[in-house]
């Protein structure tokens, strides 16, 4: 069967610029940090590929290469120069997950941050733009209401970078296998690393382990490869889904085209992901980091949906090759399930 794939906030297929750009790496590897001919060669591959990255990125500040977002952040988490933490209700669970005691800042119905939560003095983690529902905060908003708490912005950008312009955030988190590139590399973008405290190692002293070359080439070649598909099919779905009876989640909300989530009332997701992935497509209910088992969504309980509503909710997201014929195909699955559990 020809396989459709609408999962790529989840992770996206690798571009074969990125793929030629790592198996050159590969034929003349060596380790960076290491004083001889090679290992100098070597290291001047890294610090040009990174170049390329904060080049691709718009960045002007430090980029601190890690395995992927979900250490970047915890590398903020645990070094950023301020004494409280708080994030948002709706970040991921990579964020979630990190020690310590931490502010809950509540969101509103269309999942937007409240910024009078914000606390004094912390490090504030608030996603730019949710995995789940592609709702985008209000950059310019919040890092002015953290700056005048005196605060620092971690922003999770794994979503967003490459996509849209970066916030004007201190700490930004970003992965390249949501961009086409390979997974198990990613960077922390630092505006002043003055403000993060070193633990040693390589990558300036802030992050352990042998620096991965070829994989950084690969996350330098996606960036500067990476097309984003026609950002009116997202609008054109969600009428579809509308009109066949679904809610939009987040309709009203600014929200990033490449991802959209829906409900399909009476019918569980787990159910709806076996229908699809029987008829060929590939769809998720919220992060793929925990929808190996589909359990009630952090993101929309935070957001006020009930849990019954909230388990009939499904991620659609969009690749570079996602066309129209795609999005009817979608609909069309998507018709057969809801007007046979309209009819049950």
């Amino acid at each position: 069967m020809n396989r459709l794939y609408l999962d790529h906030a989840a992770t996206t297929p690798v571009l074969p610029e990125a793929r030629a750009g790592m198996a050159e790496a590969l034929a003349r590897w060596a380790n960076p940090s290491s004083p001889h001919a090679e290992g100098r060669a070597a290291r001047a591959v890294l610090e040009a590929v990174r170049g390329r990255i904060a080049a691709a990125l718009g960045w002007t500040g430090a980029v601190i290469l890690t395995s992927g977002a979900s250490e970047a952040l915890a590398i903020a988490w645990g070094g950023a120069k301020r004494p409280g933490r708080a994030r948002s209700a709706v970040e991921h669970d990579a964020v979630r997950r990190l020690p310590g005691e931490a502010v809950t800042l509540p969101v509103d119905r269309d999942g937007g941050v409240d910024g009078g939560a914000i606390p004094a003095d912390s490090l504030v983690a608030i996603q730019h733009v949710n995995n789940e529902t592609g709702v985008g905060q209000p950059a310019g908003e919040i890092a002015a209401a953290v700056r005048a708490k005196g605060g620092l912005w971690l922003a999770d950008c794994a979503q967003s970078a490459g996509k849209i312009d970066l916030p004007d955030a201190d700490f930004i988190a970003v992965s390249a296998h949501k961009l086409g590139g390979p997974p198990g590399i990613g960077a922390l973008l630092v505006r002043d690393l003055n403000q993060l405290s070193a633990t040693g190692g390589q990558e300036q002293g802030y992050r352990g382990g042998t620096e991965n070359v070829p994989a950084a080439i690969g996350f330098a070649a996606a960036l500067e490869a990476w097309v984003r598909p026609d950002p009116a099919l997202r609008t054109r779905l969600d009428a579809a889904i509308v009109a066949e009876g679904g809610e939009v989640v987040a309709a009203t909300a600014e929200r990033l085209p490449e991802i959209a989530s829906y409900r399909m009332p009476g019918v569980p997701a787990a159910a709806q992901l076996i229908h699809f992935d029987m008829a060929g497509i590939a769809v998720s209910a919220g992060s793929a980091c925990s929808s190996g088992s589909v359990k009630p969504s952090h993101v929309l309980a935070a957001m006020g949906w009930d849990e019954a509503a909230a388990r009939e909710v499904v991620r659609v997201s969009f690749g570079p090759e996602t066309d129209a014929a795609a999005l009817d195909r979608f609909v069309g699955a998507w018709r057969a399930l809801a007007r046979r559990a309209q009819a049950a």
